[in-house]
């Protein structure tokens, strides 16, 4: 089993910048392919960046291309989210998911197997 724990939400003005951090547990955090997904309130959940297993491999959403980042440590078990230049319409929940087994990374949600349970970010105009 894997816990994945996100830290680094908050509330920052428009224009601003967070650090998001998802902290991994087990031994295998190396073959996670890892995303980052957020939800707002009345919302689905949306894709906003993917990196593989290796770390070679990023993709992000249209919606944030040019304003995340997106990061890992496999010495820490940690995968990190870089967000700058924040709008209002990035306000959401937003969560970490692991992909176990050394596979391709992808943007639908229901093909990760694991989750953690969210942070808020929450943008001020």
């Amino acid at each position: 089993q894997v816990q994945l724990v996100e830290s680094g939400g908050g509330l920052v003005q428009a224009g601003g910048s967070l650090r998001l951090s998802c902290a991994a547990s087990g031994r295998t955090f190396s073959s996670y392919a890892m995303a980052w997904f957020r939800q707002a309130p009345g919302k689905e959940r949306e894709f906003v960046a993917d990196i593989s297993w290796s770390g070679i491999g990023t993709y992000y959403a249209d919606s944030v291309k040019g304003r995340a980042t997106i990061s890992r440590d496999n010495a820490k078990n940690t995968v990190y989210l870089q967000m700058n230049s924040l709008n209002a319409e990035d306000t959401a929940v937003y969560y970490c998911a692991a992909r176990s087994g050394a596979r391709a990374t992808t943007r639908v949600p229901e093909m990760y197997d694991y989750w953690g349970q969210g942070t808020q970010v929450t943008v001020s105009s």
